[in-house]
């Protein structure tokens, strides 16, 4: 699904990745965790492509196909979502009529005709009671006045909608309690399948009590240093990362 080759990237000359190699099959979970500064969410926007990022040397393929020319959007219409750690407010825009046009888009991209608008309906009402949303919800300006648990609920139910081939999930946890973090989580369970991959980047193995990860990779200093099992998780939470470092020396 996913296949990263030395991937090297800098921003206003500053070198943060600095040769990432990482595999990432059809209906895998992997975690990504490292300390701040790591170069964990750089990884997530470079990959979803954010041009704000200088690419030097490497390769990111998605289904054998190097996408790492492609803009944003035409990498969206492939099958790559990206989850904000900090998700945009949008006034005037209700939910429902962001993600009938980016739904659209992304057909009309792949040379499909828009979805009829009784299917368009049904669809919304699946994934929203799928992901325990209130149908009011849906018709509020995206992101206006959401909460932070709303935020990445919202997030999730984008991702339902969009069924892409790569979800990517950046710190989704990020400050959720726990029964916004159980909600959000299940949606992801939910939303697994052996078609599709998920990269979850988080810092706390809480998450992953609630999405179980095939393979953990710990990234610091722009390297992937360490993979593993969940028990991995596990393992960072009790020792912290200074444990990783002196193995490295």
């Amino acid at each position: 699904m996913l296949q990263i080759k030395n991937l090297h990237a800098s921003v206003e000359d500053k070198d943060i990745l600095k040769g990432i190699n990482l595999t990432v099959n059809a209906g895998e979970v992997h975690a990504i965790m490292g300390p701040n500064g790591a170069g964990k969410s750089t990884l997530a926007s470079i990959i979803a492509g954010n041009e704000n990022y200088e690419v030097s040397e490497g390769e990111i393929l998605l289904e054998g196909e190097d996408i790492s020319e492609l803009a944003p959007e035409e990498r969206a219409h492939k099958g790559v979502f990206l989850s904000f750690q900090y998700p945009v407010e949008i006034p005037g825009v209700s939910v429902t009529n962001f993600m009938k046009t980016a739904i659209n888009e992304s057909r009309k991209a792949n040379g499909i005709e828009e979805m009829p608008a009784n299917e368009m309906l049904k669809l919304i009402r699946e994934k929203s009671e799928l992901l325990e949303i209130d149908r009011k919800f849906l018709s509020r300006s995206l992101n206006e006045g959401f909460s932070g648990g709303e935020k990445k609920r919202n997030e999730i139910f984008q991702m339902a909608m969009m069924q892409p081939k790569l979800a990517i999930l950046d710190e989704t946890d990020s400050g959720l309690d726990i029964d916004a973090l159980r909600i959000v989580a299940n949606g992801v369970n939910k939303l697994k399948s052996q078609d599709n991959a998920v990269v979850v980047i988080t810092h706390y193995q809480r998450l992953l009590d609630y999405i179980i990860p095939d393979f953990v990779h710990v990234l610091m200093d722009g390297k992937i240093v360490k993979s593993g099992g969940k028990e991995l998780a596990y393992e960072l939470e009790e020792k912290g990362y200074d444990w990783i470092k002196a193995e490295m020396v």
